[in-house]
């Protein structure tokens, strides 16, 4: 019973459980991959654990989730800046992507992003992208927590040349990967009620519903979408998609920007979660999501990166910090969206938006032992007086130092373990090349 395989000691203990406990000498021991107990340094001392992880006076939370992603496209970074969104799609990455996603590029943008978010301490992420089989192999070997949504389209798509196919495909990468990795939860991804009919939607829920996983759509995005889909369907997108029936505790909607008082009120009565992604909107222009009114009607919403051709990072401390300013300036009141609130958003907040509050978001005993060491003594981390201010304004993805998945580390140091870096990075740069040459 004095057993464990792992003791995390000699560090500030944030559990981000529904107390706020902060725990300044404590430590958290795993076993079998889960949380056996979290408490005062001096009393867990008395486990015998196989491996001790000294945490030098740093910080000992949970590992940081990241509800939207689209994993494959780090390798189009910088490819298309400073666009509308329409234009930066329709124009430059829907015709990259014909060009240039494969299972190869697809499992190599992949690598790539997983090695970024592990190195600042994410360990879980909801991502949606096509040829989702060669996602979830690279996210298996390499070891995060993902949900995994194949992408659906209504016009041919990498890997789906017969958008005939495309409720299909999504159904046999579901039905195959359900049971294949207790990490990989699979899901269905509708890329969005605009690029997507109406047939189509109610298809993909259904199946999603069939197979028991998440179903996943980007809505209300930008003005323009809010506005068509007015003229269109004589409501608001997230009206549009309640009159389908598509809107329950296992739908994510993503960005959710333009959505008013109505909208937020069908949202917080169906039980759906959100991912807010503040450095894509801002950068894409597309607006400020009413997140704070959100929060208010009980609705949970955790952040999201986007993927890293509309961002360009995959750091989700630079999205807290992003998301508390940038509400704070958007309402003129320094007082919303305080670090507490944001923190929570990107761990228990987003692991309820996702439906993993259960398991994951938080430490405590009994839940999976997903945690992150922070390396404090770094001068940008000196003093110390509040941990939850310092998490959301002044940490950085390089003072990551342990990250730890269903008790397993997948970063020691700050060095990845089972992903080589150097290999990754260059492929990456090389298929960058491919790019530039072919498309300019």
């Amino acid at each position: 019973m004095n057993q464990t395989d792992c003791l995390i000691d000699n560090g500030t203990v944030v559990t981000m459980d529904g107390a706020g406990t902060c725990i300044k000498d404590g430590a958290v021991a795993v076993k079998d991959g889960r949380i056996k107990a979290v408490g005062p340094s001096d009393e867990l001392r008395s486990l015998t654990a196989r491996e001790i992880i000294d945490a030098r006076g740093g910080l000992i939370m949970p590992g940081l989730v990241n509800t939207h992603t689209h994993l494959p496209m780090s390798l189009f970074r910088g490819l298309a800046d400073d666009l509308p969104l329409e234009q930066w799609l329709n124009q430059h990455i829907f015709p990259a992507e014909a060009a240039h996603i494969t299972p190869r590029t697809v499992s190599l943008g992949t690598r790539l992003s997983l090695a970024e978010m592990l190195l600042g301490g994410t360990t879980t992420c909801c991502d949606g992208y096509f040829l989702a089989h060669s996602v979830a192999e690279a996210v298996d070997d390499v070891g995060l927590r993902a949900i995994l949504g194949q992408g659906v389209i209504d016009f041919p798509a990498p890997g789906v040349p017969d958008p005939k196919q495309k409720i299909r495909t999504a159904s046999e990468f579901t039905a195959q990967w359900k049971a294949h990795s207790t990490l990989i939860q699979p899901s269905i991804f509708c890329h969005s009620p605009y690029t997507c009919s109406a047939e189509t939607l109610r298809a993909a829920k259904q199946a999603a519903d069939k197979l028991g996983v998440h179903f996943q759509i980007h809505v209300a995005e930008t003005q323009n979408e809010a506005r068509q889909c007015r003229q269109t369907n004589g409501c608001s997108p997230v009206q549009y998609l309640d009159r389908l029936g598509v809107l329950d505790p296992g739908t994510l909607l993503i960005h959710a920007v333009w959505v008013d008082q109505e909208d937020i009120q069908i949202m917080a009565r169906s039980g759906v979660g959100v991912a807010h992604c503040p450095e894509s909107n801002m950068k894409l222009a597309s607006g400020v999501a009413p997140v704070p009114d959100m929060l208010d009607a009980g609705i949970a919403v955790g952040l999201g990166t986007d993927g890293c051709a509309s961002n360009n990072d995959l750091d989700l401390w630079s999205e807290m910090d992003m998301a508390a300013k940038l509400h704070k300036v958007h309402r003129l009141d320094p007082t919303v969206m305080d670090a507490e609130t944001v923190l929570r958003m990107a761990t228990i907040e987003g692991a309820r938006a996702l439906g993993l509050e259960r398991e994951i978001g938080s430490l405590e005993t009994g839940k999976q032992a997903d945690l992150i060491v922070l390396d404090l003594n770094r001068p940008n981390l000196a003093p110390l007086y509040h941990p939850y201010s310092h998490l959301v304004y002044a940490v950085h993805a390089a003072d990551v130092r342990h990250v730890m998945v269903s008790g397993g580390l997948l970063v020691r140091d700050r060095r990845l373990l089972t992903i080589d870096l150097d290999a990754v990075i260059g492929e990456a740069r090389e298929m960058g090349l491919k790019i530039a040459n072919e498309l300019f």
